[in-house]
């Protein structure tokens, strides 16, 4: 995707470069048709006319042809000068581009909060930001290899330039004020890293890392990493399942997202259905079933503990969380219901 910047200077270099190619042109006809010269000795007016280096004439002009050289002189000093400003602007500033883009980027960076970052732009990464990105949620990236984010940076996806490992690149990214973490990074020692950091910067954050060995599963737990994803596991365990039960498991993956319109479970906080300081309300006063075709099939209490498929008479408490399911367009009636989004 070619920056604006990059966009900006090349069509000011674009319309430079064809103003002195139409004043070439106009100059060379111009002493062709009225001083009769030949197309060398035209080309050759024009050329010393338009730089005013000084040099003699080919022959004597005319008066016709010494008011059409004075307009020549007038017209180039404008668009030679312009010309000039611009390829030198351009040649000054094709070094900043990348620094002009950066501070773009951290000033919508600088605006997030409660945001999530994500460390490393791999097939783990683009997985969970593309889920994100489906369920609108803010983030940034943090990676290291520039042709990765010359290649899929976008107004969607901020990316910060850098090592997660580096706390400055985590401060970038608003550490400070982010309430997850994920790191996704192919290096097990880097993660390790990388959630100590995060840890330390933020006591309150929820940290998500990825392990490639079963051994560094323990270490990072302990180094303060609330979830540890082992992806070779998942994907194995996951294609055992599609042997024993094929269905199940067929059907659970259309559980989940392809795009912005095919979400079809959503993770909800009570207080966004109800205000909880003024009642108790139930699963079955909610209604969501008929107000939005939704299914409520799990709830979760401030405690963390989790009921799967609760009774209609649940007590939906404050700092509570319940897991609908339901068709795209049930959840998107859900989310307009009570403007969730």
């Amino acid at each position: 995707m070619i920056s604006p910047f990059i966009r900006f200077f090349r069509t000011r270099i674009y319309t430079a470069i064809s103003l002195l190619v139409i004043l070439l042109a106009v100059g060379v006809l111009g002493f062709r048709l009225l001083s009769h010269f030949s197309w060398i000795d035209a080309f050759y007016m024009t050329v010393i006319t338009i730089t005013t280096v000084g040099f003699g004439e080919v022959q004597p002009l005319d008066p016709v042809s010494k008011i059409f050289t004075i307009f020549l002189i007038l017209t180039s000093i404008i668009i030679v000068g312009y010309a000039l400003s611009v390829i030198t602007e351009y040649i000054l500033s094709k070094n900043n581009l990348e620094e002009l883009k950066q501070k773009k980027m951290q000033k919508t960076i600088d605006t997030l909060a409660n945001h999530i970052i994500i460390c490393g732009y791999g097939r783990n990464g683009k997985q969970a930001a593309k889920k994100l990105l489906a369920y609108k949620k803010p983030f940034v990236v943090i990676e290291k290899n520039k042709e990765v984010i010359d290649k899929f940076e976008s107004e969607q996806i901020p990316f910060i330039y850098g090592n997660a490992n580096e706390d400055e690149i985590l401060l970038e990214a608003g550490i400070d004020r982010a309430n997850t973490l994920i790191s996704a990074l192919p290096s097990d020692a880097d993660n390790l890293f990388v959630v100590l950091s995060a840890r330390q910067m933020n006591t309150n954050m929820r940290i998500i890392s990825r392990a490639s060995e079963e051994t560094s599963y323990k270490k990072l737990k302990f180094a303060g990493a609330n979830n540890v994803i082992l992806p070779d596991r998942i994907g194995g365990d996951h294609m055992a399942s599609l042997v024993v039960v094929p269905d199940l498991i067929e059907f659970i993956d259309n559980l989940g997202i392809v795009g912005n319109s095919n979400i079809n479970i959503e993770e909800i906080v009570v207080e966004k259905l109800y205000d909880t300081n003024v009642s108790i309300k139930t699963i079955r006063d909610l209604d969501l079933r008929r107000k939005t075709g939704c299914n409520v099939i799990g709830y979760k209490n401030g405690d963390g503990e989790y009921i799967v498929n609760p009774e209609a008479d649940q007590k939906l408490e404050a700092n509570a969380k319940i897991i609908v399911l339901g068709r795209p367009e049930q959840i998107k009636e859900l989310n307009t219901v009570y403007n969730l989004h």
